[in-house]
């Protein structure tokens, strides 16, 4: 096993949920916060990134979860993985959804210990009206970002080719974007070895 490996299969534990800023942890180590529309797939990958089958549990009820909670990678943490809550969910009340753009953006605006955030896009989809509406408040609060697209396995390889061509031009026309994107499928595990390595950069920038 390689060192890579061992970081990402050894101790992982949940450490806390913030549904408001005062409840945010010590900034003590570096933070890759990871986000996506409801039903993306992000609880999926996460648990595919740690090694683990239910870390960050998956809810039937897509937009339940408005809390932004906080995972420690190591022991002593040399990271933190913080699970930011699904957005674009079209049943979820309004003051839910202002709630969770005051929450996130807040978050990413004034968080020191976040080195970058990992996009989930749904590779079926492709960028959607509603990350890019993300995409322009991460520009907005300077973060650094990576586009991961998810569920690869559900498409034909000529598809996933052109999904990646298209997600790859759209982000030149975002400043905080980072110009290689992820490829992914939590269910084969495909691509995790290299968005572990992407992660790992990350917090190491």
């Amino acid at each position: 096993m390689n060192d890579q490996n061992k970081i990402f299969s050894g101790p992982v534990g949940f450490l806390k949920s913030a549904p408001s800023l005062e409840f945010l942890p010590e900034p003590t180590v570096p933070e890759i916060a990871f986000a996506g529309r409801s039903n993306v797939g992000k609880s999926s990958l996460i648990n595919a990134l740690v090694n683990r089958k239910d870390l960050a549990r998956a809810s039937n009820t897509p937009g339940r979860t408005q809390e932004l909670n906080f995972f420690d990678v190591g022991d002593p943490p040399l990271f933190r993985i913080v699970d930011m809550p699904g957005y674009g969910y079209a049943k979820a009340p309004v003051a839910t959804v202002k709630k969770w753009r005051f929450l996130v953006n807040d978050y990413l605006r004034g968080r020191a210990a976040l080195k970058r955030a990992f996009l989930l896009i749904d590779s079926r989809h492709g960028i959607k009206d509603v990350d890019r509406e993300i995409m322009e408040m991460l520009d907005g609060a300077a973060v650094s970002y990576r586009i991961v697209l998810t569920k690869t396995d559900k498409i034909k390889a000529s598809e996933l080719e052109a999904v990646q061509a298209d997600t790859a031009t759209k982000l030149r026309k975002h400043v905080a974007a980072f110009p290689e994107l992820s490829v992914t499928s939590a269910e084969k595990r495909g691509g995790i070895e290299d968005l572990r390595a992407a992660v790992l950069e990350a917090i190491q920038s």
